[in-house]
């Protein structure tokens, strides 16, 4: 659809069949298509696009492009760049020439464009399933991988296909390709609680006391690796640029948090644990865990599954990665 496509404009019962040119969402015409459409010569028509041009009712930049086209010079074909104008220009021309000539190309031409754009529409739907499907097949080799590799139960592995079956709805918006980034925004724009490293520590120390008890991890659990590993995670959800939150809403702030310390590994051993702990923890704090009736927004099986699956995942998909957890707190 974008290397255009011709349509056939019949002038006069037939008399006259004009080659319409449609590409970017409306029709092209050359200047000699627009002097046969409405009845005039070319000089004439030169002279309306010229006068449009100097009283700057339409800018030559957007309503004027060049296409190579093949003509017939000397009984032999010539491939030469021939200007071509937009539906405005062809409707501001019409209506100075031949205002029943335009107002019936006008209607000839929106009912062309929305045949057009609804057939546009359903390639790109298309193109978005077919999008859909590698990324869901790349999820499962995530799964089989980890499987494989012996990292993960058999639970897990259920918790992983869990997730990647019951949000299909999300794979399939995460490959928009009008990126319009709509998925990426959070709802909640005001920094309600801000959790920071030290309470994070804290928390965790008290985690580990309890995990420790029940025999469900070592002393090396939520051990820094380094001294301010986890201040610089917390400084990076927060940080500003030219006054701006990076991550301007709650939920955003929450995603990276998650995947940061998963990705970063700022402790010894129990990344993954850490990562989720300290995730819920920033959700319950800033009051947006529990949706309106009190139920969890991720429930423990979807949240063990997000968890295995960012750290399975390429660095090169971080976006991926956030703008998914995102969308299960949303």
């Amino acid at each position: 659809m974008n290397k255009g496509e011709i349509k056939i404009f019949q002038r006069g019962e037939g008399k006259t069949e004009i080659q319409v040119r449609l590409e970017n969402e409306t029709v092209w015409l050359s200047l000699e298509q627009i002097a046969k459409i409405f009845w005039k010569n070319k000089s004439t028509i030169s002279r309306h696009i010229n006068n449009i041009y100097n009283t700057l009712e339409l800018l030559p930049e957007r309503t004027v492009a060049k296409y190579a086209t093949v003509q017939i010079e000397w009984n032999r074909e010539v491939l030469r760049d021939i200007e071509y104008y937009n539906l405005d220009m062809i409707i501001s021309v019409g209506y100075r020439v031949n205002s029943k000539q335009a107002t019936q190309f006008r209607i000839w031409a929106t009912s062309v464009l929305r045949d057009y754009i609804t057939k546009g529409y359903a390639l790109n739907q298309k193109r978005l399933k077919e999008k859909w499907y590698s990324e869901l097949e790349w999820a499962i080799q995530l799964v089989k991988k980890a499987l494989e590799s012996g990292d993960i139960s058999k639970d897990e592995a259920l918790g992983l296909l869990d997730i990647v079956t019951s949000y299909t709805n999300t794979w399939l918006l995460l490959q928009k390709y009008d990126e319009d980034d709509l998925l990426r925004e959070g709802k909640t724009k005001e920094l309600r609680y801000k959790l920071d490293a030290s309470e994070a520590q804290d928390a965790l120390f008290e985690l580990k006391e309890n995990l420790l008890t029940k025999g469900e991890a070592t002393d090396l659990f939520a051990k820094l690796r380094e001294e301010r590993g986890l201040e610089g995670i917390f400084w990076n959800i927060y940080q500003t640029f030219w006054g701006q939150d990076l991550y301007p809403s709650l939920e955003e702030k929450a995603a990276h948090l998650l995947y940061f310390i998963i990705k970063d590994h700022p402790f010894t051993d129990g990344n993954k644990r850490s990562g989720a702990f300290l995730f819920i923890l920033f959700l319950a704090k800033n009051n947006i865990l529990f949706d309106s009736e009190w139920n969890r927004k991720i429930n423990d099986r979807a949240l063990v599954a997000i968890t295995l699956l960012i750290a399975e995942s390429n660095p090169k998909d971080k976006e991926l990665m956030t703008t998914l957890v995102l969308n299960l707190i949303n």
